[in-house]
């Protein structure tokens, strides 16, 4: 079959079987664009590169499938940056398919060159720069091999103009071979039986589920295991999802923005057991001292985390999936008794404040979200901002299960939210989306209420509006002596008005007698809404 090169870019996706690509046109990729005119595939078009990368972050993030971004040279591509590195914090499959200048004038500074290959290589899984239009097949197929195998991440293929519009004889690999590249999925049997004889033994275990269990599929194994050997789970904050917020078992979020009766477990335990984390610095602050204290199981799929941030007694390189379900068909429950009744008070005596007060003169965001989660219904998917109103969420919706909880943690980015929500409506249609904000992370990508217009996309969003920089205006109270610097959003806009000029309602509310009904009108219908929510600036995070 002989086809040009941005014809084969558009025939491998559909061998990928590629549905959705999310993107913005430019000089360098117009011949791809040509070509996607007599592909099936749909292409969603933001309003920026970065909302691009989030939606296909956010797509894969509900669908288990793997995202595609799609941009322009040069400053298109450069655009993208923040969003592979995003996914590639956060172990999200994704891939990133860039315009280049003509071969002949890459290095020369030429309009809109940029070496994007090697600005992305410290955050990509891996990366390709097309010099011969016959190796775009076999450069597609492992591309999407690499991107979704083994632990999941970004991967860049960078393609010249000239090499798009090259003819050549195309011809789609079926098995992929790369030198060096064999995840490892299956545990040794030995370190699976050793990690049922320390449960047997333990006292005080706990389970730190990590964003890897939803990764894997392995929410069902996980709830199966702990069920059957009553083991409390604490997650972090890419594994909220893995069990659900209401199941008995389950502590909540750990780590500096995490609640007390999950971190008291991780600190109190004889054997902790992690499941798919890489016990980053705000899961783990501690990580040396928790280690001194207890036996650490750590299960994983990249052999490189296992050790590198907290010492490890039984590590267990492999999927999840697979070790827990080998894992819960010999584990045997330990005496647990008294730890579990420890576990009951520690709960009771350190309840979740969802600050339930209709009288308050400024809505408290851990009320909404309680409300929210009970009249958003089981099949709502939340994607969130960054800040206070991402620790709020974390701490105060109540998730039902898996892939229904987006959010930014690795990296932190600011602008997440938004297109993540594209992205996560157009994987899931059916499902209720609802993008939670921030006043000033809202700012930082509200051009993508053009993408919701002009796909229809029936998004809520609600935004938390303190006219501050909220955390970095705590961090400044208490490590910095209260002397605020550059943290004041005064000139906010009118942000119901900003959403009337796309013709969508929204409406705002300054308490908490006034949230039940507002909810309950924003979900009237399938349409955009914008709730904004009036709160005190003094609002603290925990």
């Amino acid at each position: 079959m002989k086809l040009t090169g941005a014809q084969a870019i558009t025939k491998a996706l559909e061998m990928e079987k590629v549905e959705v690509i999310f993107g913005y046109p430019g000089a360098a990729i117009c011949p791809f664009y040509d070509a996607l005119v007599d592909s099936k595939i749909r292409h969603i078009l933001t309003r920026h590169e970065q909302g691009a990368a989030h939606a296909a972050n956010g797509y894969a993030r509900v669908t288990g499938r793997t995202g595609v971004c799609v941009a322009t040279s040069g400053p298109g591509a450069t655009n993208l940056i923040t969003g592979i590195a995003t996914a590639y914090m956060d172990s999200i499959p994704m891939v990133a398919i860039t315009g280049q200048v003509s071969t002949e004038l890459i290095g020369r500074d030429v309009f809109q060159e940029a070496d994007i290959t090697g600005a992305t290589e410290p955050f990509c899984k891996h990366n390709y720069l097309v010099k011969k239009v016959q190796d775009l097949p076999r450069i597609i197929r492992e591309a999407f091999h690499i991107a979704s195998t083994g632990r999941p991440g970004p991967v860049l293929i960078d393609i010249p103009v000239d090499i798009q519009v090259k003819e050549f004889n195309f011809e789609y690999p079926g098995n992929v071979e790369i030198k060096g590249y064999k995840p490892n999925y299956k545990g040794h049997p030995v370190q699976i039986k050793k990690i049922a004889e320390a449960i047997k033994k333990a006292k005080s275990p706990v389970i730190c589920a990590g964003g890897g269990v939803i990764n894997a599929n392995a929410t069902g194994e996980l709830q199966e295991l702990v069920e059957k050997c009553s083991i409390p789970v604490t997650t972090t904050l890419m594994g909220i999802g893995s069990i659900p917020s209401r199941h008995e078992l389950n502590l909540g979020m750990l780590g500096s923005h995490g609640l007390y009766a999950a971190n008291h477990a991780v600190h109190n335990a004889d054997l902790l057991i992690i499941l798919g984390a890489r016990v980053g610095d705000r899961a783990m602050g501690t990580a040396a001292k928790i280690a001194e204290k207890a036996q650490i199981v750590h299960i994983d799929i990249d052999p490189a985390e296992i050790g590198k941030n907290i010492g490890t007694s039984i590590p267990v390189v492999g999927d999840v999936k697979l070790i827990l379900k080998e894992l819960a068909a010999i584990a045997e429950k330990g005496d647990v008794g008294s730890w579990m009744e420890r576990i009951k008070k520690t709960k009771k005596d350190h309840p979740l404040r969802d600050e339930d007060g209709a009288e308050a003169n400024t809505v408290k965001p851990q009320y909404v979200l309680s409300i929210l989660s009970d009249i958003a219904g089981e099949d709502t998917i939340v994607a969130t901002e960054v800040g206070q109103n991402q620790i709020w969420a974390a701490n105060h919706y109540r998730i039902a299960g898996p892939r229904s909880f987006i959010t930014s943690g690795g990296l932190g980015t600011m602008g997440y939210g938004l297109p993540a929500a594209v992205g996560a409506k157009v994987g899931n249609p059916k499902a209720r989306v609802v993008a939670v904000s921030g006043d000033g992370s809202f700012q930082m990508s509200m051009q993508e209420l053009g993408t919701i217009k002009q796909e229809k996309l029936g998004i809520k969003i609600i935004v938390f509006n303190n006219s501050r920089l909220g955390m970095v205006r705590e961090i400044q109270k208490l490590k910095y002596c209260g002397r605020y610097s550059q943290v004041y959003l005064e000139s906010n806009p009118d942000f119901v008005k900003l959403v009337g000029a796309y013709g969508f309602k929204g409406e705002v509310v300054s308490g908490n007698s006034q949230v039940k009904d507002a909810l309950k009108r924003m979900f009237s219908n399938d349409e955009p809404y914008l709730l904004e929510c009036i709160v005190d600036p003094e609002e603290p995070t925990m």
